[in-house]
């Protein structure tokens, strides 16, 4: 189910004004919006009762759009080839970040989680707006991740842009490493 004209039109609009977006990525939905916009990424850690703390991971279709966000040149030849491995897909990897980026987005840590999608809907979103997206599981701190819109309605009532697709039910949540220690912080 990819999302129409009309749909993209009305995301664009959205994810410019500071909304909440919900979207599916490969195991659940993900709430998200601008990662430049220090007041929708409030909103999100807010509605999911998120610790700032925590951070969020930054969610793109290509490796251009994260950028801005990732110091590439920190990593060596072979931690950038074990990242490389594994993208586009639902791995999540902790990386350097430039220092500019919002401690909202790092949890005030000098490193960001981020992904390189292979789901076409984010992938689209992505490209859409021309820039990575924040990803945290669309639930409720404590509360089971959001796999259809019906539970998102739920969870969140009508406080968060829609966009429908598929999750696959039976996948897990992305694997989470460290790309300089090699560390894994989510299996």
């Amino acid at each position: 189910m990819t999302p129409s004209p009309a749909e993209l039109t009305a995301f664009k609009t959205a994810f410019a004004s500071g909304a909440i977006i919900a979207y599916p990525t490969e195991a659940v939905f993900g709430l998200g919006c601008d990662p430049d916009n220090d007041t929708a990424l409030t909103n999100v850690l807010n509605i999911k009762t998120r610790p700032q703390d925590k951070g969020v991971i930054l969610i793109a279709s290509q490796l251009d759009q994260l950028r801005d966000y990732v110091d590439f040149s920190a990593l060596t030849t072979e931690q950038w080839a074990n990242v490389a491995a594994s993208w586009p897909g639902p791995f999540t990897w902790i990386m350097p970040k430039h220092p500019q980026v919002s401690d909202l987005l790092s949890g005030g840590r000098t490193t960001l989680a981020v992904r390189l999608s292979a789901h076409p809907t984010v992938r689209l979103l992505c490209d859409t707006v021309g820039k990575p997206m924040v990803s945290t599981s669309a639930n409720p701190s404590g509360m089971e991740p959001a796999r259809d819109i019906q539970q998102i309605a739920t969870y969140f009532g009508d406080s968060v842009f829609v966009i429908d697709g598929p999750v696959d039910h039976t996948a897990q949540p992305s694997k989470i490493q460290d790309a300089v220690s090699g560390a894994v912080l989510r299996g």
